[in-house]
């Protein structure tokens, strides 16, 4: 191994390209398989091995424009290779600054907007240091006045070292200092700011930079560093709007964490645009234990540059002026869908402090059935309260999971009910549109809207949100082309390349002869 990386590195120093593309590779097994097929690709200059995750079976390599198309066909003949998907920038979702945003501390608006206080005496404790919320980001400042009590041993993918501390530039103000203070700032410091779950361990895992960018293998190298040491919750205030195809190796890092059972929160993008329309990742990524966020203002609209969406975006959370802490001792006003879901992340970590083996499935209905009503357009067309999150969860309340969904008409759904008595009991508001069986498994007959109802055996009743049946309308991160990898498929996710390619090499498996 020592004398493959050696190699890597050497070719760093002899390969010479004025233009030149990334692309990502996944590999079936491990990439060290196709070292030989690599290396004779690489001594042509062919190619050059930029990075690799093995454990993911990924490898960044960059090829010169002359030798393009060449390359990419004899890569994507090599059986090792499952698919291969143009590399891109992930970016912090922080709104722009404005010359208000610097002020002095002020009153917490937020934690008081979403009945902090309440959920606090409710629960009897602000959290448990048992449960640990990785911040992806830009690091985190963990000598803050604020944080230092709660910050747990990270790792810096953007320098490749075990110091992850959040450096200052003229883009990145502490971004991820900032995020790690919604969550958990301790509130022990006079004239400091207070986390919504103030006894937390926060793990910094930084691969964004100075510039608040950060590459897509550092990133999905951070997922899963989260994943295998032990992150109940994962706080992703970044992304990137490509297609689903492009962005299936993060995809598949979300899936990783989703069935390890951390619960991934995101944030929808400041772009202003509707996430059922446009592609966005990792929020796009939809899986049992996931949570997309919108921001809201003080008073519950929505900013106009907050992403939004019925069927992708899971509900909202106040991202507007948010107080909190920045590098050096200092605290700053920051607005953005990245302020919108740390705030999540920290009442999902609040919550499973009182029930540490809470599902984000569950998580998810339980926020979408408490949030309060406002006009922003998300699954449940609510912004989260933690009062009325943690009174229904110290009182067991029933609620059906999931709360809201959308699905095709080809596809079922199964619905459970948290703290339900005994036998369950389910019925729908229109049989014409769906049916439901005893066992909560939902049938779609055609396209619509229905609202699933529940009674168990001691006669405690639940309902749910909206339940949508339509077809893909292709957004959303959708789209008509196949995903790369799947059999018969070319494995690139660019068609107009995967057409060139077959002019190149027509006997390619994909090509129609």
């Amino acid at each position: 191994m020592t004398r493959i990386v050696f190699l890597w590195v050497a070719a760093f120093f002899t390969y010479q390209a004025a233009f030149a593309t990334t692309y990502i590779i996944k590999t079936k097994n491990s990439p060290l398989n196709m070292n030989f097929q690599l290396k004779s690709l690489e001594s042509q200059n062919k190619l050059q091995i930029m990075d690799s995750h093995p454990s993911a079976h990924l490898l960044k390599v960059e090829i010169p424009e002359e030798s393009e198309l060449t390359t990419l066909s004899k890569l994507s003949q090599l059986p090792e290779v499952e698919y291969i998907v143009k590399d891109f920038k992930l970016k912090a979702f922080r709104a722009p600054l404005t010359a208000s945003s610097i002020s002095k501390l002020r009153e917490q608006w937020a934690i008081a907007k979403v009945h902090a206080e309440k959920a606090w005496k409710l629960a009897k404790n602000k959290g448990n240091k048992k449960i640990i919320v990785a911040v992806i980001d830009t690091g985190v400042d963990y000598n803050h006045e604020s944080l230092k009590g709660n910050v747990i041993k990270g790792y810096d993918f953007r320098d490749n070292d075990n110091d992850p501390m959040d450096e200052v530039g003229r883009i990145n103000p502490g971004h991820g200092t900032h995020v790690a203070g919604i969550i958990g700032a301790t509130g022990l410091v006079n004239n400091g700011v207070i986390g919504i779950s103030p006894t937390v361990s926060i793990m910094p895992v930084r691969f964004l930079g100075k510039d608040g960018s950060g590459d897509l293998v550092s990133g999905i190298k951070a997922i899963d560093y989260a994943i295998k040491n032990g992150a109940k919750i994962i706080s992703a205030s970044w992304g990137a709007t490509v297609s689903r195809a492009q962005a299936k190796p993060l995809i598949e890092a979300v899936k990783r964490a989703n069935d390890a059972g951390v619960i991934f929160i995101s944030a929808a993008s400041n772009d202003g645009r509707n996430n059922d329309q446009t592609d966005v990742f990792p929020a796009n990524a939809k899986f049992e234990n996931t949570i997309s966020v919108a921001a809201s203002s003080p008073d519950d609209t929505k900013p106009s540059w907050s992403n939004y969406g019925r069927h992708m975006v899971d509900l909202a959370s106040p991202g507007l002026n948010i107080i909190s802490t920045i590098p050096g001792n200092k605290y700053r006003e920051l607005s953005g869908t990245s302020m919108a879901t740390p705030l999540v992340s920290g009442l999902v970590a609040l919550l499973a402090a009182q029930k540490p083996n809470i599902t984000g499935a569950e998580v998810r209905s339980l926020l979408q059935t408490t949030g309060a009503k406002v006009n922003i357009e998300t699954a449940c067309n609510c912004r989260i309260d933690a009062g009325a999150a943690m009174e229904a969860l110290v009182h067991n309340k029933m609620i059906l999971v999931p709360a809201a969904a959308t699905i095709s008409p080809d596809e079922t759904l199964q619905f459970k009910a948290m703290n339900a008595k005994g036998d369950l009991q389910f019925t729908v508001s229109n049989p014409e549109i769906a049916t439901i069986d005893n066992n909560g498994l939902l049938t779609p007959k055609k396209e619509g809207e229905v609202t699933v109802f529940a009674t168990d055996s001691e006669g405690h009743k639940a309902s749910s949100l909206s339940v949508f049946i339509q077809k893909s309308s292709g957004g959303g991160g959708g789209g008509e082309n196949p995903l790369p990898g799947q059999p018969g498929q070319c494995p690139i996710q660019n068609p107009q390349l995967c057409d060139i390619l077959c002019q190149v090499s027509p006997n390619l498996p994909w090509c129609k002869n």
